[in-house]
């Protein structure tokens, strides 16, 4: 029966011309925030039909390792937006991260964070700051791919693909010019990463020439994240890889005076997700105490994804209102703004009551406009011309002493005769040949292993460095260097792509 009736509820929310949403209600305070905050959507008339499902604590505690039961999915697919409260992910080994495991599941590849101060209602020392975070949400460090392959040494590996940077860098333009803003600042740490966040900068770069009344800069991540944190009233949205845009948008936020007034949306071509930035608070659940406000403003930012920018704008106005009202909870503080300390209900009363209102000394919530989702498309791939010329060989090895020189002159007798041996590093350094004595060693070397037969380029002018392998000869090394007694671990193929090189070099070489 209750399938009928959401299926009932869906079919007449189509006829009003409404927009069917997958509501969470979470763990923690969020049954509570979630509760109010619909009370807000439905004080706005915001044109929406509810249907619920259960993630979270419960889900893992039933034996669901991500927390979501399979049925789950179908909802989430057939609706337009999910409007998630906070969750509890249980301690311990063997549970995956839900949010992680519903962006990368539904393609929600753009993580946004708009961050401003309300100061001076909400203290910060930063009172000009009006921000946007653009943060990639698939790839990076958090494809979580990790290995133990020696007593001694885990590896991840980081995962950058050219389709992903384009069409999160493409959504962040379009962003930008859609909310009226007037700069773009892209954070890499591509000096020492060329390859993969060199990939990152060099797309940003292409982009951006398709956008000329945008400015555009880029900040080596380092510096980019002291200067967000002292100035940050100096960016206006910032655009940049998943594990960095993780970490400066807690930087923002917390400098922006309250994690709590935080929302997010995390967008994809199909679903998008809103939620707010803060956490499930256990400790404080079920007190009434918490701040609805940043589950508030991701609902602000999901009615403006549904083309219902003129009700978000006016719930937006109404928390403004409040805040400038003196109406606080109790995670904002104490100022000589704060009239009055309420808990979760009364500020969600306090902010209805408020509707139709605009705040008097901030700036308003940003208008928006009707169009609904930001759209991008990917330029189609060119196929690059791919020659195999190396390959790298890692191994576990711990003789005493781990003299690299031993170590090197055992391989280069085992090369035969496609290969000779390059180099061998350690932890990135070479050590062999021309290694130094005071270089640290630990038990996992990479071994390289390149074609022994010099080619010239094609206008005869340059010796380059090797010819195209038979993919054949890898395994008849590998077989030798086993056969030697040596532990291989892990191997890459080395390859050129249109004549450049496709991997990086040793710190030596």
């Amino acid at each position: 029966m209750k399938d009928v009736m959401q299926d009932t509820a869906r079919d007449d929310a189509a006829d009003k011309g409404t927009a069917a949403i997958t509501v969470a209600h979470g763990d923690g305070i969020g049954p509570e925030i979630m509760e109010q905050t619909l009370r807000l959507l439905d004080a706005a008339h915001a044109r929406i039909s509810v249907e619920e499902i259960r993630i979270g604590e419960t889900l893992y505690q039933e034996g669901y390792s991500s927390g979501i039961a399979p049925e789950a999915w179908d909802t989430l697919r057939r609706n337009p937006v999910l409007l998630k409260a906070p969750i509890t992910t249980p301690q311990g080994g063997g549970y995956k991260s839900l949010n992680v495991t519903i962006r990368k599941t539904l393609g929600l590849y753009a993580n946004v964070r708009p961050v401003r101060a309300f100061a001076p209602f909400v203290p910060s020392a930063h009172p000009a700051m009006d921000l946007i975070i653009v943060r990639e949400n698939e790839e990076d460090l958090y494809a979580g791919i990790e290995h133990q392959q020696t007593a001694e040494v885990v590896q991840c590996l980081k995962l950058v693909s050219r389709p992903g940077c384009e069409r999160l860098i493409r959504y962040a333009f379009e962003l930008a010019r859609r909310a009226g803003r007037r700069k773009l600042t892209c954070m890499t740490k591509d000096n020492i990463m060329k390859l993969s966040d060199g990939l990152f900068h060099r797309v940003f770069d292409e982009v951006a020439t398709e956008y000329p009344e945008l400015e555009t800069e880029h900040y080596i991540i380092d510096i980019g994240a002291a200067r967000l944190a002292a100035t940050p009233e100096r960016f206006d949205v910032v655009v940049t890889m998943n594990l960095y845009g993780d970490i400066l948008s807690d930087i923002v936020a917390e400098i922006a005076g309250s994690v709590g007034l935080g929302g997010s949306a995390n967008v994809g071509d199909t679903v998008a997700m809103f939620e707010a930035i803060h956490g499930s608070a256990p400790d404080i659940a079920g007190q009434g105490k918490a701040n609805p406000a940043g589950l508030m403003q991701a609902a602000c930012l999901m009615l403006t994804h549904l083309g219902q920018a003129e009700t978000a704008s006016h719930m937006g106005n109404a928390l403004l209102r409040t805040l400038e009202d003196g109406i606080h909870t109790a995670d904002l503080g104490h100022s000589s703004h704060t009239k009055r300390r309420v808990g979760t209900k009364a500020f969600a009363d306090a902010v209805i009551a408020r509707l139709g209102e605009s705040p008097r000394h901030l700036a308003s919530f940003p208008p928006g406009d009707d169009r609904g989702p930001i759209q991008v498309r990917t330029r189609a791939a060119t196929k690059p011309k791919k020659q195999l010329v190396g390959v790298d060989v890692f191994l576990d090895w711990d003789m005493p002493n781990r003299q690299a020189a031993v170590l090197g002159k055992a391989l280069e007798a085992l090369t035969g005769d496609e290969f000779q041996l390059k180099m061998v590093t350690n932890r990135g350094v070479k050590v062999y040949p021309g290694g130094f004595p005071e270089t640290f060693c630990t038990d996992h070397w990479r071994c390289r292993f390149v074609s022994c037969a010099a080619r010239l380029s094609d206008d005869g002018s340059t010796m380059l460095e090797s010819k195209p392998l038979a993919p054949e000869c890898i395994p008849a090394l590998l077989l030798r260097i086993a056969q030697a007694g040596f532990h291989c671990i892990k191997t890459e193929h080395l390859y050129e792509f249109d004549g450049e090189r496709g991997y990086s070099l040793g710190q030596g070489e």
